[in-house]
């Protein structure tokens, strides 16, 4: 009986919220089936609608999340007509591609009507008809502008197509739209997810620390991969749940002027408990992640120090009886110990000689006359260590950019800091914007505001000037040069995904 009853509960009562989570799906199977055989008689059958959809929702997620702005009509037949050239190879007529781009847009937002999604609920006993969009509209001044909804994001979110660094900053969006919606109960429960990738990346953290105490350079490896992961939305977190913080406060104040009669009382109460509820963990999400962005820190301190050590302990020829220990405990094999603890304990300290050694080296005769013995001249072998191996290579690698620089500010006595990634673009390539040397190098550089390559040769005061010395020095052209560097923090750069740097403007200076 008891099985029956848990069979019929998961048919009935939970049928409703079952069918609330496949509506998302609905839109996006209902675009794929034959829209472009209705068009133009079937002319345009070989684009894809269901990549363009979700194509359209990530790019509505960028503008309206990280670019914080709504999207015109315009910028996304702008943004759609570079997509079917790039991806379809289709080249069309102005006229043509916007009546094209025009008939997508409309079939995607439903024409600014809702999809209609029909079930039947058990419960009530009737069909019930649930109504979603994907992207809708609003008027902000004369122009009518469009935003994704959270149905869509939560739907393109199921699609996993997003990037792991990501997640936070997608679901911090989904936050927004449910507290503009007033559904804070969804919002909660959106919070708790945020909640959980933020703990999932403290035990990536754990796994670090451990990887770091018994093998110190894969370690080293595991924690640049991580820093990287974590690194990329740090800043960009606090300024989400600041915002939705304060979409929060709000909302707590339109509650109490919506509901200010007596009948409202019930409403109010209850609004106001969901809507403290969502703070609460709100603020418990922020704290997690202010701890996280505090342990990081304090994870690249210690993981430096190791490190270091590491490489001091290398030159000592000894017996690591600590990292040995470790490394078994690892493996969970203890009978690996005997390999290191029986020659300990067969120790032989009485030498003896045979009685033939004996005769031996009594009756031995020495050679009337003593040769000298020849000693062979040995080659002085030079050993090269892995991180000097690395010191060389980031070295010649900001001497090239240094000399790209040099050389553009001799032709043009000025220029910044996107001319100059515009430059190293052409001869480097695209990879170049993915290479850590590329921004260590601008770190290092924004070190002093002004380099006078003459000075630099006598004397190195940066760890950066002693790196590039040595090759400077063979490029006699550059050895009178001089220039200034200004930060124009009004401007940044977005170098890809994620990764935004100040502009920087590089100005040649006269040397008398």
């Amino acid at each position: 009986m008891e099985d029956k009853h848990i069979l019929i509960h998961e048919m009935i009562e939970e049928h409703q919220e079952r069918m609330e989570n496949l509506k998302r799906y609905y839109p996006f199977f209902k675009l794929c089936d034959g829209t472009f055989s209705q068009y133009k008689e079937g002319k345009y059958n070989q684009l894809d609608m269901g990549y363009i959809t979700l194509a359209s929702l990530r790019f509505f997620i960028e503008e309206n999340n990280f670019n914080e702005r709504d999207v015109s009509f315009p910028e996304y037949q702008r943004f759609m007509g570079e997509l079917l050239r790039r991806d379809f190879d289709l080249r069309l007529e102005e006229e043509e591609e916007k009546e094209l781009v025009l008939y997508i847009f409309d079939k995607i937002k439903n024409d600014g009507r809702p999809f209609h999604f029909q079930y039947f609920n058990p419960k009530a006993k009737k069909n019930v008809i649930s109504k979603l969009k994907l992207i809708d509209s609003k008027i902000l001044g004369n122009t009518i502008v469009y935003h994704i909804t959270s149905e869509g994001i939560e739907f393109y979110l199921d699609t996993k197509e997003i990037k792991e660094e990501s997640k936070i900053s997608i679901q911090q969006l989904l936050l927004e739209k449910m507290i503009e919606a007033k559904n804070f109960k969804g919002g909660i429960e959106v919070v708790r997810r945020i909640n959980n990738e933020v703990s999932k990346l403290e035990y990536m953290k754990k796994e670090v620390i451990y990887q770091l105490g018994y093998e110190v350079f894969e370690g080293a490896k595991a924690c640049e991969e991580y820093m990287e992961q974590v690194g990329s939305w740090f800043s960009e977190e606090q300024k989400l749940f600041t915002k939705n913080q304060e979409l929060i406060k709000a909302a707590l104040d339109k509650a109490e002027l919506d509901y200010q009669s007596q009948d409202d009382q019930k409403k109010l109460m209850q609004s106001m408990a969901d809507i403290n509820a969502l703070e609460r963990e709100l603020t418990k999400a922020m704290k997690k992640h202010s701890q996280l962005i505090k342990e990081s820190l304090e994870l690249q301190m210690v993981a430096d120090e190791m490190i270091s050590s590491a490489k001091i302990k290398r030159l000592r020829p000894s017996f690591q009886f600590k990292e040995t220990y470790a490394r078994l405990v690892a493996l969970d094999q203890g009978q690996l110990f005997s390999h290191f603890i029986m020659p300990l304990l067969k120790v032989n300290n009485q030498k003896t000689f045979t009685l033939h050694q004996i005769d031996d080296l009594l009756t031995y005769r020495g050679t009337k006359e003593i040769k000298g013995e020849k000693i062979k001249e040995e080659e002085q072998v030079s050993y090269v260590f892995e991180d000097e191996r690395e010191d060389e290579r980031i070295g010649h690698n900001f001497y090239k950019l240094l000399f790209e620089l040099l050389d553009q500010l001799s032709k043009k006595k000025s220029l910044d800091l996107k001319e100059l990634n515009a430059i190293l673009e052409i001869k480097f390539g695209e990879e170049l914007l993915q290479n850590g040397d590329y921004y260590s190098f601008l770190v290092h550089l924004s070190q002093k505001k002004q380099y006078v390559i003459k000075d630099i040769l006598k004397k190195q005061d940066t760890f950066f000037e002693g790196m590039v010395a040595k090759e400077v020095e063979q490029e006699k052209r550059f050895h009178s040069m001089a220039f200034s560097i200004e930060m124009d923090s009004k401007e940044e750069i977005v170098l890809r995904e994620g990764f935004l740097v100040t502009n920087m403007i590089f100005t040649l200076m006269d040397q008398e």
